[in-house]
């Protein structure tokens, strides 16, 4: 068994998004990690909420990356959405689709008849991310729920990450349906449900899978509500003062700066971590204050000051006791 945090684990299963890329751009020593998962043996896997591409698409993407993947390996929303309205409807019927071609061609490819109009009374609408997406569809999309059409979101994002900032996801565009109907979906296929998690766990027959994501309210909550291990990596969307503040349903099991805490000793991305596993920095807590003096690895310092967060200090009761603690709370706009 290797001693590393990924040795203890038979399947790593990988959110993309803000893990393994950025857009289009792959994240730096991404590539590097799946290939030394691969070369050890241990299964991969890909989850993401993102319904603008197909599982073949994606893969492929991967691989231009220099990211090994085979279509098998990846699950999309988009494709769960489309076996989930197939299980529910006759084969034939007809779904409004809100998004790109991806989602389209999954829902045909189930034995269901994509449309556009709520003239052609479907009986549902499925809505995942696209980037062409507007007004028009959107209406459509208003009009055949109002109808009686079942309302189904491939996944709820806020927002995507990319390397210009935050920008904005399907959930974004569900909310425009949420205000124009004033009611929620009847139902959210994607990341924070467990589905896509236990389908990749069921496909490798893993044992002791991991969960590797960048967002606490899908990857982290979907992992925790699959009763999988998780290991949040800091190169998407949430971050540190995300973490520190994370209720109990989002809080990771592990905590690292970017994947190549998979190669490095599990205790050393534990979280909360032992009390001796201070590295350079010290933490002392007096009520509802903590301080945090020294200096150090900053993903250190967050493991530490989760330990009080997670037990009920405030974020406004965090204090700096050093320059270096200064400078690393200035960086998480604490």
């Amino acid at each position: 068994m290797t001693a590393d945090l990924a040795g203890g684990y038979d399947l790593v299963v990988f959110d993309l998004d803000g893990v393994v890329y950025l857009i289009d751009k792959p994240i730096a020593g991404a590539a590097e990690a799946v290939g030394q998962l691969r070369g050890r043996g241990t299964a991969v896997a890909y989850a993401t909420n993102n319904a603008s591409r197909r599982a073949a698409d994606v893969a492929a993407k991967l691989t231009g990356m220099g990211v090994a993947a085979e279509p098998a390996e990846v699950l999309t929303s988009a494709g769960a959405a489309a076996t989930v309205l197939s299980e529910k409807f006759p084969a034939g019927s007809r779904v409004l689709v809100v998004g790109a071609d991806a989602l389209r061609d999954e829902v045909r490819e189930a034995g269901l008849t994509p449309v556009a109009a709520a003239d052609d009374e479907p009986v549902a609408v499925v809505q995942g991310y696209g980037p062409e997406v507007g007004w028009s569809v959107l209406s459509e999309a208003s009009l055949a729920v109002r109808a009686g059409a079942l309302w189904v979101a491939t996944n709820t994002d806020r927002t995507l990450p990319s390397p210009r900032g935050p920008l904005p996801g399907n959930g974004s565009l569900v909310a425009v349906l949420r205000t124009a109907l004033d009611r929620d979906p009847d139902l959210v296929v994607g990341k924070p449900g467990p589905a896509l998690f236990t389908t990749a766990v069921a496909q490798a027959r893993a044992e002791r899978p991991l969960v590797v994501g960048d967002r606490l309210d899908t990857d982290i909550e979907g992992a925790v509500t699959a009763g999988l291990d998780s290991l949040l990596v800091l190169t998407g969307v949430s971050g540190p003062a995300d973490l520190l503040a994370a209720v109990p349903a989002q809080r990771p099991t592990y905590v690292a700066a970017d994947l190549a805490g998979l190669f490095r000793p599990a205790a050393e991305s534990a979280v909360p971590p032992a009390a001796e596993d201070a590295g350079g920095w010290r933490v002392a807590r007096d009520g509802d204050t903590v301080t945090l003096d020294g200096a150090g690895d900053p993903v250190v310092a967050l493991r530490l000051l989760c330990a009080a967060t997670w037990s009920g200090v405030p974020l406004s009761g965090i204090k700096a006791a050093s320059d270096a603690a200064r400078e690393v709370l200035s960086s998480w706009r604490l």
